[in-house]
Order: structure tokens, then C-alpha cells, then sequence
């Protein structure tokens, strides 16, 4: 089965397949024109984004969760994660604080923090470029440069398709802080921008997946029945 994260996406992204739906009724009044239908890409182009931002958290979350249950001890952490522990550390009061990580202990303290530090990644997440997805699984889950596991098939580039999202996360930033863009949006582009994502995020998830496993030794979902 798939991990929850996929699932929540799958299910969120059944909105933007209802919108392409809306968009290619024939059905529709007559009166319906070019630039009311263009309103449904616009829409569907800033969902897409908020859609894959959440599942990048998601997805990040599920992994660290894994994590912690699962390691066998806390040199299995990834360095990011020991280092944010050590600043919390460093702010306890008293001097034996660092003994709460002996034995097991590591695991309730970070399990008691694990809340705070999704709050932080998701304040942190509010542009899903390249850029800020890369930083969120370094800091969340000790993947260095997960984009470049982006790549679509055997001739694509990985920072080609990373360029590609950046434009279309930018185009999601013009329609929501301007309302107005220079060229019209198109159903061709919400199309494109829709299977780039699902592929982006099939991608993401199977790097979170054999990450966790190297960790853990225990995968996130079974692979054999998942569509990530």
C-alpha cells in the first residue's frame, strides 16, 4: 500500500482532474468565455502547487516518524537531525540534560519535538521550489539534494526538471500575489504542470523511501503495491 502521504495527494489531485473536466464540457453554456474557463486553469495551476507542497511535508514528516521509531539507535539519526537536537540541548538548564539521550532516550526526545520541528519546516516551506525542497528533506530527513533524483527518464536532466517546477511555482506566485500574468494560462499548461507533479512526486517518495530503508531497514510502505 502507499504511503499516507501519496494517498492525501492522490486525493487532493482529484480536484485539479475535476477542473480539467469543467474546462473541456461540452455541456457548458455558450455564454462561457475564453477568459472564465482561463479562471479554472488559474485556479487549478495554484492548487497544483499548494498540493505538492503538502505533499513534500508530508511525505517529510512520514519519513522522520519512520525514523525515530524504527532506528536501532541514534548514530543512525542523520546528521542534520543530531544537530538539530544539540541546539535544543544546549538551551536545557541544567547539565545532566544530555543524559535523557542514553540508552533509547534519544527517541522520546525527539519524538517530543517532533511536532515543533514540522511547524518550523512548514513555516519554513512557503515557496515549494527547488531550493526549498532540497533544504526541507536536508534538514528533516539527512537527504542531500533530493532533486537530483528527479529524473523523468533515461535522457532527462535532473536540474532541467527542477527548472521546470521553479517556472511553474513562480507562475502560482504571479496569479496568487498579482492576480494578473502577462500571457493567459492554458489548459495545456495545467496538464503539463499536473503530470510533472505526479511524476515529482512519485520520484521524492521512492528517494524517502530508500533512505528510510537504509536507516531503518524497514520500509515506509510496501513497494510492491505502491504506486510511488
Amino acid at each position: 500500500m502507499p504511503s499516507k502521504a501519496r494517498k492525501a495527494f492522490s486525493q487532493n489531485i482529484k480536484d485539479i482532474e475535476h477542473l480539467i473536466d469543467l474546462y473541456h464540457d461540452k455541456e457548458q453554456p455558450k455564454r462561457s468565455r475564453e477568459s472564465e474557463l482561463e479562471v479554472l486553469c488559474k485556479s487549478a495551476i495554484v492548487l497544483i502547487t499548494a498540493y505538492w507542497e503538502s505533499y513534500c511535508e508530508d511525505i517529510a514528516s512520514e519519513g522522520l516518524d519512520h525514523i525515530v521509531k524504527f532506528a536501532k539507535s541514534a548514530k543512525k539519526l542523520p546528521n542534520e537531525l543530531k544537530k538539530q537536537v544539540a541546539k535544543d540541548m544546549e538551551k536545557e538548564n541544567h547539565e545532566l540534560a544530555v543524559w535523557e539521550l542514553a540508552d533509547s532516550g534519544w527517541k522520546g526526545y525527539v519524538e517530543s519535538r517532533l511536532e515543533t520541528m514540522k511547524e518550523q519546516r512548514n513555516r519554513n516551506l512557503n515557496s515549494p521550489k527547488t531550493e526549498r525542497i532540497d533544504d526541507l528533506f536536508l534538514k528533516s530527513l539527512g537527504i542531500k539534494n533530493i532533486s537530483s533524483s528527479w529524473k523523468l527518464d533515461r535522457n532527462a536532466v535532473a536540474s532541467e526538471v527542477a527548472n521546470h517546477l521553479d517556472e511553474f511555482v513562480k507562475l502560482r506566485g504571479a496569479i496568487a500575489h498579482r492576480g494578473n500574468v502577462k500571457e493567459a494560462v492554458t489548459i495545456s499548461q495545467v496538464v503539463e504542470y499536473l503530470d510533472l507533479i505526479k511524476n515529482l512526486a512519485a520520484k521524492t517518495g521512492g528517494k524517502v523511501n530508500s533512505h528510510v530503508i537504509e536507516i531503518t531497514g524497514k520500509a515506509l510502505w510496501i513497494a510492491k503495491k505502491s504506486k510511488e
